[in-house]
Order: structure tokens, then sequence, then C-alpha cells
């Protein structure tokens, strides 16, 4: 019906009076009778020429955040042209819904676009522009980050491996630079924040939304569990996970032969081994991950392997590079990207296995027909990227891996203890922002800190931070889903609790688990969140009953791996 571009290098610099007759048109063009369909395919398109050239952007300006022609680029796309187009998005979905469209297909679709219309204000439009320039300005600052060590320039990730060394001075010394980077911009991240929240909370209000939370769970297409159901994952992480941590720092402390585990020491192998070093370039970082995908799927491999010959990785820390890791896709191309901050240690490969689950996840739902159908909710995203985890880790080891059969062993149990603490983590994250936007405490610096220790005490228990509160709450700093993504962090352990069910499939069929898998990551958003998670032949957790039982077969398998980690020790 329109003769769209071909490309979205025809977006690239375009402005937003570029774009909006393109809105324009589909908003009034005359559809024939029947013609829903291809209307509709018509908007997908230019939705994904649009979100191509903004994802474009995006990822120029975090590769390389000094570069000021990037930034000015990546701001025009998430401050000027996204939330105009989210409006008109808003727009055109009013229309869909009256084109009676009947594809059982698309009914997710259909209620996702009357969710948007129903909490959509005008007013909020410029409030989410101002949000995306504090977006880029925290990550401005936390990608400018670095120390000095030993006279040569250090980014915070490339840190990483002094806290691991064995030397419990060089990883005091390690931990603390990096901590103390972040409490040196504290009141500058702190006025962001400030500015964030009264935003937030305006959202909110504007849409008829008591407090943020409740504004961010209909955002979110949060459909098939409430606030309340969030509450009783963070009694039910209190009950079982919190004690099975305790516990393995009680191990690490008495391994290591400290009076005292400090948070310095949670990094070091415990037998003060050297630290894994899985990889000592990045080819052979990404060769050795193709491989170990080749024998979890050859399908799998394949679409690895296409990666790298297309250029779709940037994985090396560098300085001006923005912090984390992420996984996006460019939606007209239906290829997906990685950006990663490797510094050569074993959660590098953590790291790339997880992305990388993104990635499998997007190739395998591009075959559905409209964009929206191809997206899911973040507890299915990260189903996906939390399973293959779990599910690549019994190819680790050589001739393929990563490592010998030792250093496997000893990667998988950091690994199943990092699920665990990790766990834990999660459920502090998700705590902290339920309290700080619906007691209104977040809209003040000190409040903020304070309620981060102590709520970060109720979850983290077994390490000593006795003289290091200012450091402890510099954690909260470098996350950056609270300043970026609000609300984007209990997914992840849904998710986990739901990867774990499809691990344990996996150790009798793992076959017919990564069968089970690809065929759920294929729908896309074409079901709901319970029947996704069903088709994988795992369910959504937050009773304390299941979560138990998880743990307990993650805590016995570590137990396991370290008897045969001592007896090859022993027999060396």
């Amino acid at each position: 019906m329109l003769p769209l571009p071909d490309s979205p290098t025809a977006f690239a610099s375009a402005t937003w009076d570029d774009i909006a007759p393109w809105y324009e048109r589909l908003a009034t063009i005359e559809i024939p009778a029947g013609g829903g369909e291809a209307w509709l395919a018509d908007w997908s398109r230019l939705e994904e020429l649009l979100g191509e050239a903004g994802t474009r952007a995006m990822i120029d300006y975090t590769c390389d955040t000094a570069d000021a022609a990037k930034e000015a680029a990546y701001l025009r796309f998430s401050s000027d042209i996204g939330p105009k187009a989210q409006e008109q998005g808003v727009r055109l979905a009013r229309r869909a819904l009256t084109l009676g469209i009947a594809r059982g297909d698309l009914a997710i679709t259909m209620r996702e676009f009357r969710t948007d219309d129903e909490i959509f204000r005008e007013a909020n439009v410029p409030r989410f522009a101002e949000l995306e320039e504090l977006s880029a300005a925290y990550q401005k600052v936390t990608g400018g980050l670095s120390v000095d060590w030993d006279g040569q320039p250090k980014t915070i990730p490339q840190l990483q491996p002094y806290l691991q060394d064995t030397d419990r001075a060089v990883r005091e010394r390690a931990f603390r630079a990096g901590a103390d980077a972040y409490l040196a911009r504290r009141d500058e991240l702190a006025r962001l924040f400030d500015r964030m929240f009264v935003l937030r909370s305006e959202v909110a209000g504007e849409s008829g939304f008591r407090d943020f939370q409740a504004y961010c769970f209909r955002a979110k297409y949060r459909f098939d569990y409430s606030p309340d159901d969030c509450a009783r994952f963070h009694d039910a992480v209190k009950a079982t996970v919190v004690p099975a941590v305790e516990r393995l720092h009680a191990e690490r402390r008495r391994r290591l032969r400290v009076e005292r585990l400090r948070p310095w020491d949670l990094g070091v192998d415990p037998d003060q081994r050297p630290a894994l070093a899985p990889f000592a370039s990045t080819p052979q970082f990404t060769d050795t991950a193709a491989r170990i995908f080749s024998r979890v799927d050859p399908e799998l491999g394949a679409r690895f392997a296409r990666m790298q010959r297309e250029r779709l990785l940037d994985l090396e820390s560098r300085p001006g590079k923005a912090p984390g890791g992420y996984c996006t896709k460019y939606p007209a191309s239906k290829v997906p990207f990685i950006f990663m901050n490797a510094v050569g240690v074993a959660d590098d490969v953590n790291t790339l296995l997880h992305e990388a689950g993104h990635c499998f996840h997007d190739f395998e739902a591009s075959g559905q027909p409209f964009i929206w159908q191809r997206g899911t909710g973040s507890e299915m995203a990260e189903l996906a990227s939390m399973s293959m985890e779990l599910l690549a880790a019994p190819h680790l080891a050589s001739p393929t891996g990563y490592y010998s059969a030792a250093d496997a062993r000893r990667a998988r149990i950091e690994h199943l203890e990092d699920v665990l603490i990790a766990l834990a983590h999660i459920a502090s994250v998700d705590a902290f922002q339920a309290w700080m936007y619906r007691t209104g405490e977040g809209a003040r610096a000190e409040a903020r800190d304070a309620g981060w220790l102590r709520i970060r005490a109720e979850f983290e228990r077994g390490v000593d931070w006795d003289g290091l509160e200012p450091q402890r709450v510099s954690r909260w700093y470098r996350q950056l889903h609270i300043f970026e993504l609000p609300f984007y962090y209990i997914e992840y352990g849904i998710a986990q609790l739901g990867a774990l069910q499809l691990w344990t499939a996996s150790l009798d069929d793992p076959a017919g688990a990564v069968r089970r898998y690809r065929a759920a990551l294929a729908l896309g958003g074409t079901r709901s969140l319970p029947d996704l998670y069903a088709a994988a032949g795992v369910r959504m957790v937050f009773d304390e009953a299941t979560m138990g039982a998880l743990v307990s077969v993650v805590e016995r398998t570590i137990g396991e791996l370290r008897a045969a980690d001592a007896a090859g020790q022993a027999g060396a």
C-alpha cells in the first residue's frame, strides 16, 4: 500500500519532520474492505526500518560514548524521534483495533495495543524524551569512568581480573578502586536519579496510577503476575536462596582460611588457584563459542558463526565504551547484535552464552510476520538467555570448549554459585525499586542510600561489610537498570527459575530440552507468558516450595562437582 524505503539507511539522518508524514499517511489512508492485514504489514515495515536506524545509532553511541556526533545521533532518535514515534504508534494502534483483524496469532498484539491506548497521555511525551536524555547522561558518566592502576588507566570492567587475584591485597585494592570511582561521581549520579524519579512519578500520575511500579506493570504488559507476586518472590528468596548463599559463603571463608569474608574475597578461587583464563584473544573467544553452540545444536552454531562473519559482535572492553552487555536486534535485517565488555575472565564466557541466548531467540522468532509478534516480554527473553547458559555448560571442556576437564568443573561450580547469588541480588534490586516508588522515599538521595543498605542486608548475608557502607551503597549506582530500565529486573529471577527447570529436564533428555527450548522461542510473542513457558516445559515460580526444590538441585550439583574437583586435585 505504501512505497516505503528499501533500507533503514533512508532514516539514518532523518529528523522527525522527515518521518512524521509516513505515520500521517498510515493514519489517514483509506483501507479497503479486507485490507487490514496489508495495512498492518505496512506499519510493521515502517517500524522495522525506523527501529533499525535508531538501533544502529544506539549501538554506535554505546560503543563510543566519547564521540559527540554519535551522542547527538543517538539523542536525536532516543529523545526526539522515539517518543514522538511512540505517540504515533498509539494513534495507529487505535486504528488497528477498529479494523476487525481476527487472526488468533495477533490476539496478544491486540491486547498490547489496547493497553498502550489506555495508558498513553500526550503530556508524558516530553517527560519520556527528558528521561532518555538523562539515561544518555548516565551512560556518558559511567562509560567514562576509569581508575589509575600502576600508572595505566583501567576501565571498571578491566579491574575484574584483579578481583580474582590470589593476593588478597590486590583484590581489596581493585574492589576499592572500582567502588570509589562510582562514589566520586555519586552526587552527580544522585542528581540524575532525583530528576528521573520526579519524571517517572509524574508519568504514573498523569496516566492515573498510584505509583510508578503500578504504571510499569501495565506498561510492561505484566498481565500474568502482580506486585504482590513479586513480594512473594522476595520472601521465597529470603527463605530459600539467602540461606543457601550464606552456606556457600561460609564454605568459601573456611577454604580461604580467613576470619572474615570481605567483598573482595568473592571472586577469587577458594583454593587460591589462579583465576580461570578461558581465552587470550577475541577470535579465540568467539570461535570457541561457535563450537560450543554447535554441540548444543548444529543450527544454533551456524547462526552464531553467521554473526561472526557479519560482524554482529562488539565484545572487548575499552575506554569510552558504555558499561555492561546487551543483545539487541536489527528489526529490518532480522539479525541480532551483541555488545559486551570482555576482559578475558570466566564471567565473560557466561555473558556471551547469555547474550547469545537472546540472539537465538531473535533468530527463531524472525519468521513471525509482524514486528510486534517477534518480540516478547523480558520474562521470556531472559528465559532464552539464562537457559542457554545452563544448556551450554556440559560443553565447556576441551577439545571443543574453553577449559580442561578440571577447569570446566571449576567454571560450572562458579556459575551455579553465581546463579544463587544472582537470585538474591535480583530480589534485592526489585525490592529496592518497589520500596522507592511505592513509598515515595526514592525522591531523596540520602533516603535511597539508607534504604539500599537496609534492604541489601536482608538479602546478602555471610559477607562482612563493616566499615564499607559507602562502598556497599555504590553498588546500586552501578546497576544501570535502576537508572535506565526501571523495574526491568524481576524478569531475570522469574526466568532463572524457569531456566533451572529446563536444565534439570536436560540432565535426563538434553535433546528434548533443546527441542522444547527452540520451539518456545519460535513462538515469539504470539502466546501468553504462561503458555510460552509451558511450551518450553516449565512454569513461573513465586512460591517457597518450588523455589526451595530448585535451590536444592543446584546445591546438590555444586556438591557433586566439588567432590569431583577435590578428587581431581588429590590425584594430580
